[in-house]
C-alpha cells in the first residue's frame, strides 16, 4: 500500500488564542472541502490542491518544531482535515514535538473521524443543519454520515464543543428546534451557535426565535 500523501497545507495562523479552549495554539489549515457552504469564511480552502500560498507540511513541521516551548498547541482546522490521508501523520507527527491536537472537522468522513479520534485531546465539530436537511445548507447529501461521525465522538468523550452556524437565510427556528431536538437525542447537552457576517463583515446577530428554538431543547445555548 502507497504511504499517505503529505498534509496540503492552505494556510497558517501562527498564534490564536481561540481556536482551542485555555491554549495558545497554531492553527494548520487543511486545503479542500466538497461542501459548498453559503456562509464559508474560507472558500479559497475549497479546491484540493493548495494555492501558491500554501506551504509544505515538512516546513510547516519544522516551524512547529522551532515553537516548542512557546505554544501549547495545533489545531488542524479547514477546509475539511478529514478528506486528507496524509491527517493521520501529521497530527501524530505535531503530537511527537509535544503539543496538544485539536481538530476541527464536519465529520464527513465518519470511518476516517473514528480511526484519527484517538490522536485528538480537543475536537470542535460543526453541525450544518438537521440532518435531513444537510443538502440545503451544503449542496449535498451527509447528514447520516455526520451523525454517525458525533456518535463516535461523544462515545469516546473526547473534550469537544458542538456548534452550528446559525444563517438564518438557510435555517428557520423550526430547523433549529428539530436540530437541538436531533444532538440532545445524541446526549449534547452544550450547542453554540456561532454568527453570520456579512459581506461588509458586520455580525449578523442570532434571532431571539431561532434562539428560543434551541433553548426548548438543548440544556445550554451559547452565542458567539
Amino acid at each position: 500500500m502507497a504511504a499517505p500523501r503529505p498534509l496540503r497545507v492552505g494556510g497558517l495562523i501562527p498564534f490564536s488564542t481561540v481556536d482551542y479552549p485555555g491554549r495558545l495554539a497554531a492553527v494548520v489549515f487543511c486545503q479542500g472541502c466538497p461542501w459548498r457552504c453559503a456562509y464559508c469564511h474560507n472558500p479559497h480552502l475549497q479546491p484540493v490542491e493548495a494555492s501558491a500560498a500554501g506551504q509544505p507540511w515538512p516546513a510547516v513541521l519544522d516551524w512547529l518544531a522551532s515553537r516548542r516551548g512557546l505554544l501549547d498547541a495545533v489545531v488542524f482546522s479547514g477546509g475539511e482535515p478529514l478528506l486528507q490521508d496524509g491527517l493521520g501523520d501529521a497530527m501524530r507527527e505535531a503530537r511527537g514535538l509535544g503539543f496538544a491536537i485539536g481538530l476541527h472537522t464536519s465529520g464527513m468522513r465518519p470511518a476516517r473521524f473514528a480511526e484519527i479520534l484517538p490522536l485528538a485531546d480537543w475536537v470542535g465539530f460543526d453541525v450544518k443543519a438537521p440532518f435531513e436537511r444537510y443538502r440545503h445548507v451544503t449542496g449535498a447529501n451527509g447528514g447520516a454520515a455526520v451523525r454517525r461521525a458525533l456518535v463516535h465522538l461523544l462515545a469516546r468523550g473526547t473534550p469537544c464543543e458542538i456548534r452550528c452556524t446559525a444563517d438564518e437565510s438557510l435555517l428557520s427556528p423550526e430547523d433549529a428546534r428539530r436540530m437541538a431536538v436531533q444532538l440532545a437525542g445524541l446526549g449534547v447537552r452544550r450547542l453554540v451557535l456561532q454568527t453570520v457576517r456579512g459581506a461588509d463583515g458586520a455580525a449578523r446577530p442570532v434571532g431571539e426565535a431561532f434562539i428560543a428554538a434551541a433553548v426548548a431543547e438543548i440544556e445550554r445555548i451559547e452565542l458567539r
